[in-house]
């Protein structure tokens, strides 16, 4: 064969890759208002700045009739580019090739590529959409699903990894998103499960259909496996892109910071007035949270998930923090067995990736019942307290209100190596709220009293004199568990100054192998 022949047979093999499993299928693909697998990688990485990997890659089966039916790319496009002018890897399964189910070639190439990640130490990016494993390759299929889960535990910590399921995501598949940091689903053409609705009904009798059992709603409200669900594919890649801007390379760099034109020392009058009179009305955490990071950036994760507890990502002073705050407008803000594993999670990965943690404290307590008992809100509860303690990032604490209990300890006090810890003069910490407390003191006094008018005032008299003693945080300031209390409309100031301080913060733990954090 001659050079030029051997040239253009390199062209015509690339254009048949590129259409993986052939025209017709890709057009079924657009009917369902999905993206192809390299249509999702143009969108998410920097225009031209892809570079593909083992294009050419086959599957080696014979069986079934598959040694009649071999595409090139085998499934699934791999390779590395930039995002913002950073290099990330990624893979990207194609449900035009046997509807994107895995082979032994598919799983190599997916590791290949973790691999290399790993090496070069940049984040993984993978993009699902796959029926499941490839039944006619029996073992060897699921070999290769455990390789893939054995990649993602080995950079677990190491490198930033997210997933999006842009489609089918069924049985083991969904083990490898699972262990990763972050997932985006589509909201209407992407769904999880263990185990689908027609072994669930022929199993449990349940009747039920894939949307109810594993959609992104689903996934994003009630189970929170899913951190984001966007309206379609392509809102999902940018949200992708926006995460990126806050997260490092690696475990051992810092992340990004950027230029800021938002002033350190704005004041902010409204937050003076933010906390209502009546301890027990509510407000919107957010609206703190918006008044005090650079230009009202916030990118919320888990957002409807466990709402009494709000988590995401913004910046101060172009630093990227990881925002913790309790939600005051939702269940009063109280901790509870979802709240506490979704911000334990959020605490570990920001710790994990050298992110400081700025936690805005407004909690009433524990959610109290025999629910959360028997659901393990004991073990739930402690993996919060455990994630911040065992940090070592810079922590800032800010209580804008109550503080009561157990959950005072848990949300970074200044005992679980909290750096620094300040608190509005509305701030109210103490083991219990008043009335609670007084009925505890003085539920005895108070039930001897036969006149109901006399018996009301007294408990008013008894808890305005805990509230004078308590409910301040002075109290805490006088043995130095706040570091100060300021002027609410200076806290973005505050803490800019803080970050600033701590930017060179080491702490170290006990040598031990691994911590056994309660699961």
């Amino acid at each position: 064969m001659k050079r030029q022949d051997k040239i253009k047979e390199l062209i015509e093999l690339r254009e048949k890759a590129k259409l993986g499993g052939g025209e017709k299928r890709i057009e079924a693909q657009h009917r369902k208002g999905k993206l192809t697998a390299r249509e999702r990688i143009e969108i998410l990485l920097d225009e031209g700045s892809f570079e593909e990997f083992d294009m050419f890659v086959t599957h080696r089966t014979e069986d079934f009739g598959l040694g009649d039916q071999k595409y090139l790319s085998d499934g699934v496009v791999t390779g590395h580019g930039t995002i913002d002018g950073r290099v990330v890897y990624v893979f990207s399964q194609d449900f035009t090739v046997f509807g994107g189910s895995l082979s032994e070639t598919f799983a190599m190439k997916i590791c290949k590529v973790m691999d290399q990640a790993m090496k070069v130490g940049a984040p993984v990016i993978g993009i699902n959409d796959s029926g499941g494993a490839r039944i006619q390759e029996g073992v060897r299929s699921l070999a290769g699903y455990a390789e893939i889960f054995e990649r993602n535990i080995l950079a677990s910590g190491v490198i930033p990894q997210i997933s999006a399921i842009f489609g089918p995501c069924a049985g083991g598949a969904v083990y490898s998103p699972a262990l990763t940091d972050f997932i985006v689903m589509s909201q209407d053409s992407s769904y999880m499960f263990v185990t689908g609705p027609k072994v669930t009904k022929t199993v449990t009798g349940e009747d039920i259909s894939i949307e109810d059992l594993g959609g992104a709603s689903v996934h994003s409200t009630k189970s929170g496996v899913a951190q984001f669900v966007a309206e379609d594919e392509e809102e999902g890649l940018l949200l992708i892109r926006k995460l990126l801007s806050y997260l490092p390379q690696n475990n051992l760099e810092d992340p990004p910071v950027t230029e800021c034109n938002d002033p350190i020392d704005r004041l902010e009058d409204d937050l003076n007035e933010i906390i209502p009179e009546s301890a027990n009305q509510p407000y919107n955490i957010k609206d703190v949270i918006y008044k005090i990071v650079d230009n009202e950036e916030f990118l919320e994760i888990h957002a409807n998930y466990a709402r009494n507890i709000v988590v995401g990502f913004s910046k101060f002073d172009g630093m990227p923090v990881g925002i913790v705050a309790n939600q005051p407008s939702f269940l009063a803000g109280v901790l509870d067995i979802e709240a506490s594993r979704k911000a334990a999670r959020f605490v570990r990965f920001c710790d994990a990736f050298n992110i400081p943690i700025v936690t805005l404290v407004d909690v009433p307590g524990f959610l109290p019942g025999s629910a959360q008992e028997y659901g393990g809100i004991i073990i739930h509860g402690a993996k919060l307290m455990f994630a911040y303690g065992e940090a070592t990032v810079p922590k800032i604490t800010v209580t804008l209100r109550k503080s009561y209990g157990g959950a005072h300890c848990v949300m970074s006090s200044k005992q679980l190596r909290g750096d620094i810890n300040y608190a509005w003069p509305s701030a109210e910490i103490a083991v219990m709220g008043p009335a609670g407390a007084i009925e505890v003191l003085e539920g005895k006094n108070i039930s001897l009293i036969e006149d109901a008018d006399e018996r009301a005032r007294y408990t008013k008299q008894k808890e305005d004199e805990y509230r004078d003693k308590f409910a301040n945080p002075y109290e805490a300031a006088r043995y130095g568990f706040l570091d100060d209390v300021i002027e609410p409309r200076n806290t973005r100031f505050r803490v800019i100054r803080a970050l600033r301080s701590l930017a060179t913060k080491k702490d170290f733990s006990p040598m031990k192998k691994h911590s056994n954090i309660p699961l």
